[in-house]
């Protein structure tokens, strides 16, 4: 069944067309990896699936659980379940995390639904110990990060808000090994059956510790391939010049 299906998708930004007839289909219950070159429209297609007024849409359709959400704004894309992991993910200064994720998590109740302290703090904690995270991680203050804080702090963020859909776009850049594995067990460990996963990178690492289930590779804002392991392994061994060429000739 499909959560998110991208039907011939043309999108511009300051008159320049970036995204040239997308077609892609994202099922329920799996995780699907997007890669390709620097340039290729990969954050392109996740800032448009997530709503950013940036981009402009000249043809074709997004659909999310059978219904057109072109003309939704970001926030109410979000409400439906979409959750987006930025490759460089903002700080707020003066907050701590926990407040930050409490904030949150109400802004997606009714007003007479709020979560009280405690209940906020026993989901806090139960997501903490399903992501083996120290409690201590959210009562840091939310700035001052290093890269590897920032991503687990969005991957707590996105196992609170349990989104239907998560889009990880570029997730594990500048992350070192162990940071990488962290993000990538937090990830799986919040998978299920009735969610998606679109994982957006250059590289096949976090590949390695996420497996998807199926994989499509852009160029020039086209999906010019798609396939399963094999071709992650074929692009890690040739790189991405050997599809530059193929579409060039």
């Amino acid at each position: 069944m499909e959560m998110l299906e991208i039907k011939d998708l043309h999108v511009s930004a300051n008159g320049k067309e970036i995204l040239r007839g997308i077609n892609l289909k994202i099922e329920q219950g799996k995780v699907t990896a997007l890669m390709g070159p620097n340039g290729s429209g990969k954050s392109t297609l996740s800032n448009v699936i997530m709503g950013n007024p940036k981009y402009e849409i000249t043809k074709g359709q997004i659909l999310f659980n059978g219904s057109d959400i072109q003309n939704l704004k970001p926030n109410e894309r979000a409400h439906l379940g979409i959750f987006m992991s930025f490759q460089y993910p903002q700080e707020i200064p003066g907050v701590r995390l926990s407040n930050f994720l409490r904030t949150v998590l109400n802004s997606y109740r009714d007003k007479n639904d709020k979560l009280s302290v405690v209940d906020f703090h026993n989901i806090l904690n139960e997501k903490l110990k399903l992501l083996k995270m120290d409690k201590g991680f959210a009562a840091k203050w939310f700035s001052g990060f290093s890269g590897g804080e920032k991503k687990r702090a969005e991957v707590l963020q996105m196992a609170m808000l349990n989104p239907k859909l998560a889009i990880l776009d570029e997730t594990d850049s500048g992350l070192d090994i162990d940071a990488l594995k962290a993000v990538a067990y937090g990830v799986n460990s919040i998978m299920t059956k009735d969610k998606a996963i679109l994982i957006i990178t250059h590289y096949k690492r976090i590949l390695d510790y996420i497996k998807p289930d199926q994989l499509y590779v852009m160029h020039d804002g086209k999906i010019v391939k798609s396939g399963t392991g094999d071709l992650v392994d074929k692009l890690e061994q040739e790189g991405y010049s050997w599809i530059a060429n193929e579409n060039e000739n």
